[in-house]
């Protein structure tokens, strides 16, 4: 199973939210760079960088921290957060991203995503698909939609995407344990495909079950910051 830790970015800063909740910020003191140069010392080789302040503002705003992160690290870092435009997708590559992650823009503004898909390929790409009733939410999670989960991954598979960003947002920032039943699902429904689980891991044996259930991908914030999770505990897992 892959481990992959996340960095939530406000004003430069590491923070986490409560179900996607703006008001419900917790700072942490360490620095977005110094948490990912520990992430890599213990043999992580990705991460997740969530502009938070993007999302709001509908374009990237901390490229800044970014570029920092993959010149003093090797690890292969996927961006998210207001990428809207190819201005915005050309800017987050050449900031060192190794994959973009879009959500926002694969709901408002789908035809615009599969014109960046055939320009710089479908491997490259990961669909955020965030998650609350079993439908998406977008906008950092602030506007939710009636699009089934199920539809919104069928349409995109049908043009190449193979990985697909799945955060249970009633479960994110909780530590209460991640949406075990609706990673089951959609492994079952789409075999050929790769989640990769975001919200609630709490604990060792949250990531224990994960991988019993074979859950290829799982990200981790809050339990790391928090100290439930050790990043030395992580070294059993990576791969």
């Amino acid at each position: 199973m892959k481990i992959i830790p996340a960095i939530d970015l406000i004003d430069g800063k590491c923070v986490r939210l409560s179900q996607g909740n703006y008001d419900l910020k917790t700072e942490y003191t360490t620095s977005p760079v110094e948490m990912a140069k520990q992430f890599e010392a213990v043999g992580v080789q990705r991460l997740h960088l969530v502009d938070l302040d993007g999302a709001k503002a509908g374009h990237p705003k901390n490229l800044s921290i970014l570029e920092a992160i993959t010149k003093v690290t090797k690890l292969h870092v996927d961006f998210s957060g207001g990428i809207r435009t190819e201005e915005d997708v050309d800017q987050v590559f050449s900031a060192g991203a190794t994959y973009i992650a879009v959500g926002s823009a694969a709901v408002k503004n789908p035809q615009q995503v599969k014109r960046w898909i055939e320009k710089i390929g479908a491997q490259k790409v990961i669909i955020g698909a965030d998650i609350r009733g079993r439908n998406i939410a977008i906008s950092g999670w602030t506007e939710d939609t009636d699009i089934a989960i199920y539809n919104f991954i069928t349409e995109w598979t049908s043009v190449g995407i193979k990985t697909f960003l799945c955060t249970a947002i009633e479960m994110d920032g909780l530590l209460q344990g991640p949406d075990f039943s609706l990673y089951q699902e959609l492994q079952y429904r789409f075999p050929a495909s790769i989640f990769i689980a975001g919200g609630g891991v709490s604990s060792i044996s949250d990531l224990a079950r994960l991988q019993e259930q074979n859950t290829q991908e799982v990200i981790i914030g809050k339990a790391i910051y928090e100290g439930r999770i050790t990043l030395d505990a992580l070294t059993e897992f990576l791969c």
